[in-house]
């Protein structure tokens, strides 16, 4: 009796810790108010979270009265396929409102503790106004103003502002002002970088992320371990071409002992293949792209997934000839719009997206290559078996 009471709580702990770790890297940051299940789930094994993501990725963990934070550092620079993204239209966000984020946070970081957004406004329009940053924002015009909202929602979602009175529409129409309270303790944790900024000496953002190269052998296993967990963890699939020489080789080596430490920690499953590796998640709600899903756009995707799994590749005008067809043979179950001529062409960019962002697929300009993994998305003859 005692055992199984002991196996029990053992179990029940290490669930715990589990969805724990599951909260942080479904959302890094996580606050006492807004999500305190997940935050006191954190707190809780605080200790053992930290020993792990440091010994396996190099990320931080920062635990503080207020907030949770996980510091990550994405495991490549060059993946433009998870944008931030408007918190209400869901578009991504374009280049200015990147650059706007960062204007607004070194604003905010410099402010009282309650600003408007008319005040953050007039700063972040001082700030751009540098030559080296390359943008045009004079607050002249509803798109600008438009532009600085989404900044302002996305930094609300984060937690770094919280509204006291006032509404974001009515700025956009120049028709009044916003209130809101600074939330130091967010702000604080913020900046997910290697390195200060004010250590660069030129605006290549890719340095603020690099890891100090390693002198030892045990240092440079050690980041590589680093780049491999990140990967497992952080991108949909782990091809093998991808990997430089040591990486690979660390990998052959280590491949059964990474896999199970993060599917320990997250109740991830390791799909081993000959190509790579990919790290699924059965409770699907690790990913901010999902595949597949409903609607005509998700269908679309699906069914752009299976032609290219069959074709191995294929031109982007064929891809909409393909599309064409199939809203006509699908005309009754997808959106009225979905044939009209031109519609295509979005319904194509769209999966091609998202399929881009699953690792699925490789586009180059025009041209579009499948991956190994979308191997999966095929359509295999079917086999009859007969018995006796």
């Amino acid at each position: 009796m005692t055992r199984s009471l002991s196996d029990a709580l053992s179990a029940s702990s290490a669930d715990d810790r589990r969805k724990a770790a599951r909260a942080l890297l479904r959302r890094p940051l996580l606050r006492a108010g807004a999500q305190a299940d997940e935050y006191r789930l954190v707190r809780k094994y605080e200790a053992e979270l930290r020993a792990w993501f440091d010994l396996n990725t190099g990320w931080r963990l920062i635990v503080d009265s207020e907030v949770a934070r996980l510091v990550k550092v994405a495991a490549t620079t060059d993946d433009a396929t998870h944008p931030a993204m408007d918190t209400r239209s869901k578009l991504p966000f374009t280049r200015r409102r990147y650059v706007l984020t960062c204007l607004a946070l070194a604003t905010l970081d410099r402010a009282d503790a309650q600003i408007t957004l008319g005040r953050l406004a007039g700063q972040v329009v001082m700030g751009a106004a540098d030559p080296e940053l390359g943008v045009d924002f004079t607050l002249t015009g509803r798109e600008e103003r438009s532009d600085l909202v989404a900044v302002v929602r996305l930094l609300l979602d984060l937690g770094v502002l919280s509204k006291v009175a006032g509404e974001e529409d009515a700025f956009v129409r120049d028709t009044g002002d916003v209130l809101y309270d600074v939330e130091r303790r967010v702000l604080a944790t913020m900046l997910a970088t290697s390195r200060g900024p004010s250590t660069m000496d030129s605006l290549d953002f890719a340095e603020l992320t690099m890891d100090v190269v390693p002198d030892t052998d045990e240092l440079r296993n050690r980041a590589i371990r680093h780049r491999l967990t990140r990967q497992l963890l952080d991108e949909p699939v782990l091809y093998y071409d991808e990997l430089n020489e040591d990486e690979l080789a660390y990998l052959n080596r280590q491949r059964a002992a990474l896999t199970r430490q993060v599917a320990e920690l997250t109740g991830l499953v390791a799909e081993v293949r000959a190509e790579g590796i990919a790290m699924i998640d059965p409770a699907d709600d690790l990913t901010d792209v999902r595949m597949p899903e409903s609607g005509t756009e998700g269908h679309v995707t699906l069914l752009v997934a299976e032609h290219l799994a069959a074709q191995g590749e294929a031109h982007i005008s064929d891809l909409h000839d393909r599309v064409r067809e199939l809203a006509r043979e699908h005309r009754s179950y997808w959106r009225r719009n979905a044939s009209e001529p031109g519609a295509e062409a979005e319904l194509v960019e769209q999966a091609l997206t998202r399929l881009t962002a699953l690792h699925l697929v490789h586009r180059d300009h025009d041209h579009v290559s499948a991956r190994p993994a979308l191997a999966r998305y095929a359509l295999a003859e079917p086999t009859i078996t007969t018995t006796r």
